[in-house]
């Protein structure tokens, strides 16, 4: 599959799961830490605003930064939280399907056209589709709501795998990685929380 594809089945499951939670069961919290099910739904949301900015950026050529500041991310995603539980899905569901349009609408040649992640590193407009794959699908299993990592597809969590051993092993735990990865140990190193 492609990111593309990726991306739309990981919207499909997070949707799916989202819209089988009932407005009270969106308070509950998840495996990240401080979040209910509410900051991860508002997360989303946002996520797919800050992008379309990177594609407006991608098709304009005028700068377009996913989040204008350090704090807005943070604060967008607790103000977000605390909606009626309605106008919170209608937000996710509008934003998913004008992120999709917005890539439908995205020129060939400006696939390339670089853009900058609020990590600050440029890639090309391309990696955006991956980026939100990444989203829906790690945060559709956040949501604890029936969705685990075996429902995602096979070359999606091993990609997903692959770029998280990457991250992991440049923070000086690349030893500990590869003896545990070969089996050379039972015991998987601890390591912070992933992006």
């Amino acid at each position: 599959m492609t990111a593309r594809a990726w991306m739309d089945r990981g919207t499909e499951l997070f949707l799916g799961a989202l819209d089988r939670l009932t407005d009270d069961e969106l308070t509950a919290p998840t495996p990240l830490p401080g979040w209910t099910r509410r900051h991860v739904v508002a997360h989303v949301h946002g996520n797919a605003e800050a992008l379309r900015r990177l594609l407006s950026w991608a098709a304009t050529g005028v700068e377009n930064r996913m989040y204008a500041g350090p704090d807005q991310r943070a604060e967008e995603i607790e103000r977000l939280s605390a909606l009626p539980a309605g106008e919170l899905r209608t937000l996710v569901h509008r934003s998913a399907g004008l992120l999709a349009a917005d890539m439908d609408a995205l020129p060939e040649d400006a696939w390339d056209n670089p853009v900058v992640t609020a990590q600050g590193r440029t890639v090309p407009a391309a990696e955006i589709q991956w980026m939100r794959s990444r989203e829906v699908c790690v945060h559709t299993v956040d949501l604890d709501a029936g969705v685990t990592f075996a429902d995602l597809p096979d070359d999606f969590n091993a990609a997903l795998v692959t770029e998280v051993a990457a991250k992991h092993a440049s923070t000086g735990n690349a030893a500990r990685l590869a003896e545990w990865l070969t089996g050379r140990t039972a015991t998987a190193p601890a390591l912070k929380p992933w992006l």
